[in-house]
């Protein structure tokens, strides 16, 4: 799939996008710590649970750069934060994990398309923001874990395999659908990606595409129907 290049903004909306995006990834990365600090409790071997805590601190690094990066402009992180929350507390809420493996699923996944999504999106925008959404967006060896995890588990218990291959594509539904509701409560988006015409078709279509055709490659690694 090509890539279509990044619009141009002018200083005044990409400041605005910059703090949106901001805000959005500050409160997924606080839920995120709490979600694994949680999940940790319940791992059945004490290796798990140290690499699911290491994995919080981790989470919680992240969000500590992010709400510095607000700071810095002069902006209150819990304001910044508050337009995003009723949307990802939402998507938590509509995802349990009935069992740990598939909170491990819902951490590789929600993490990753998370990921693919603020790359994205920082494309627009300055060298600054960009560094920043790359360096907290540097899950390759928390991935790495939560896929050798699964792997790990899939060859244990061949059973878990359509029901986890269920839960991902679940995962990835609510994903998606999470930032569409996000796009239509800030239309910051459609500032980054402009509406359906420009350069032959729909940007924002285009990206959530893209998310798809990720996820499919991650699911296929570790042997799942996406």
């Amino acid at each position: 799939m090509t890539e279509l290049p990044p619009p141009n903004l002018d200083d005044a909306t990409r400041g605005r996008a910059e703090l949106a995006l901001y805000g959005l990834m500050a409160y997924r990365e606080l839920t995120a710590f709490e979600r694994l600090s949680s999940d940790a409790r319940f791992s059945p071997t004490l290796a798990d649970r140290d690499a699911l805590a290491r994995l919080a601190v981790h989470e919680f690094g992240h969000y500590e750069r992010v709400v510095e990066a607000i700071t810095s402009r002069g902006v209150d992180p819990e304001s910044a934060m508050e337009p995003f929350m009723s949307s990802i507390d939402a998507l938590h809420e509509r995802t349990r994990p009935g069992d740990w493996f598939e909170s491990l699923m819902k951490a590789h996944v929600i993490d990753s398309v998370s990921g693919d999504f603020y790359v994205a999106v920082a494309r627009a925008l300055a060298p600054e923001a960009r560094r920043l959404v790359q360096d907290v967006q540097a899950l390759d060896e928390q991935n790495q874990w939560l896929h050798e995890r699964l792997r790990a588990a899939l060859d244990e218990d061949p059973r878990l395999a359509s029901r986890l291959a269920l839960w991902g594509r679940r995962l990835l539904g609510e994903a998606l659908t999470q930032a569409r509701r996000i796009n239509e409560r800030t239309v910051m988006w459609d500032q980054l990606f402009p509406a359906p015409g420009e350069d032959g078709g729909d940007r924002l279509a285009r990206l959530f595409a893209r998310l798809v055709e990720n996820h499919s490659r991650r699911m296929a690694a570790l042997g799942l129907t996406a």
